[in-house]
């Protein structure tokens, strides 16, 4: 039972960590209908910037060198996502293999270009001491503080998205511009600048998960690739545009991942996609997306 109750926990763990970096992907992609293939490189990007912070302020013991570096990784990721639309995405509207093909280009740009600048070698954050330790489960026993926090965090994201798109104007005009752009800009929205804001948060979230990633395990090459799929398959599960649906994606896929890992570690990877497939087959707008 203890050895079951921390798969389980392992996997909502992991089901945070997805959520918070699928969330921005599913604002992106299933409102927006921006296909961003670079989404996995603004997650790396803003780990690796978000490290240049924290380094140098962690090596002179500075207690707030985490913070420093969130602070940095998600607002660079911010800017960097709302750069991407206005000068490279804002004019494709609508011409969705233009725009993966380009976004694909600008994520082998980006991961070539850290390469370059910070090598081959892991870098991995370490949390504050607020957040650091271990805190008594019960049926468990000690369990990382963080990845508890990491829990909090994806429901507060989650709580708060929720409230944005559903009590928030911003969040009618973001739904209103799904359903008919043309009627919304004719009302008086400046339609490109909301288009604008919502990728600069889908980009945001892809760098808090970055920051949250990097400290719960090493940052490290290839990272873009492995969450931009991750982004892909959970918010194929869950439903494209909803922020139940994509929760609901995440837990899936994070509890298949960690029992798989527990029970058949060589095909593990496997039942991730056998979940993708099987929602596919029997509800190809995913589990909570609209019809």
């Amino acid at each position: 039972m203890d050895l079951a109750a921390t798969i389980v926990l392992n996997g909502l763990t992991l089901a945070a960590l997805y959520f918070i970096v699928a969330s921005g992907f599913s604002l992106i992609f299933g409102l927006m209908r921006v296909v961003n293939m670079a989404h996995g490189a603004m997650y790396l990007v803003a780990g690796y910037v978000g490290y240049s912070v924290f380094e140098p302020l962690y090596d002179h013991d500075l207690w707030y060198a985490w913070y420093a570096g969130l602070a940095a990784g998600v607002a660079f990721a911010a800017v960097f996502g709302a750069l991407v639309q206005v000068l490279l995405l804002g004019w494709m509207q609508g011409q969705e293999l233009r725009q993966a093909l380009v976004t694909i280009g600008l994520s082998i740009v980006v991961a070539d270009q850290l390469l370059a600048m910070y090598g081959g070698t892991p870098r991995q954050f370490f949390a504050p001491d607020a957040i650091f330790g271990s805190t008594r489960v019960p049926g468990i026993g000690g369990y990382p503080t963080f990845r508890l926090v990491q829990i909090g965090v994806a429901v507060a994201v989650g709580v708060g998205l929720w409230l944005l798109l559903n009590r928030t104007k911003l969040g009618m005009m973001i739904r209103a511009g799904v359903d008919d752009r043309q009627m919304l800009g004719a009302c008086g929205v400046n339609v490109p600048l909301v288009g604008v804001a919502v990728f600069s948060l889908g980009a945001a979230l892809a760098g808090l998960g970055g920051i949250i990633g990097a400290t719960a395990q090493p940052l490290a090459m290839g990272a873009d690739g492995r969450f931009l799929l991750i982004s892909l398959v959970v918010v194929i599960v869950g439903g494209m545009g909803s922020v139940t649906g994509t929760a609901l994606g995440a837990v899936l896929i994070g509890l298949a991942e960690q029992i798989g890992q527990a029970m058949f570690p060589t095909y593990s990877v496997v039942l991730t996609f056998v979940i993708m497939v099987v929602v596919l087959a029997l509800r190809p707008q995913g589990i909570l997306g609209r019809a």
